[in-house]
């Protein structure tokens, strides 16, 4: 028979008003937001290939839209997704393997994650602009 209308007494579920939030727990939850960015983005990189088949004209529009300052600000964003997301990836590969599990490794592989993720996406630009 169903309880409808009685109180149990079981305790509730943790939640996020629970949890203290730690570096790790932050770093997961970015890792899957950037994970379905990637998907977004791999959506933009489809386009362009699809405008550099269609023919100069369309690829020029493209060109044009991703040359503008906001396409520039959603490729740059789309490649601090893919060089995050890759290095949260190497971390937890890291843990495959069994290393990285005391509280000073994990925080620090988190801080890492996050700092290297923000030079690499900046060099790769920087190269960028300096090749063409």
């Amino acid at each position: 028979m169903s309880d409808v209308g009685i109180k149990n007494n079981r305790p509730l579920s943790p939640h996020l008003q629970i949890y203290k939030p730690i570096m790790t727990m932050v770093m997961s939850i970015v890792h899957r937001i950037t994970g379905g960015a990637l998907y977004f983005g791999t959506i933009l990189v489809a386009w362009w290939l699809v405008a550099a088949a269609a023919g100069p004209d369309y690829f020029a529009l493209v060109n044009d839209i991703y040359g503008s300052i906001l396409g520039r600000l959603v490729l740059f964003g789309f490649t601090w997704a893919l060089v995050h997301h890759m290095l949260g990836g190497l971390r937890h590969f890291v843990w495959d393997m069994g290393y990285g599990f005391g509280r000073e490794a994990r925080e620090w592989m988190a801080k890492a994650t996050i700092v290297a993720s923000v030079v690499v996406t900046v060099l790769l630009w920087v190269v960028g602009y300096a090749v063409r």
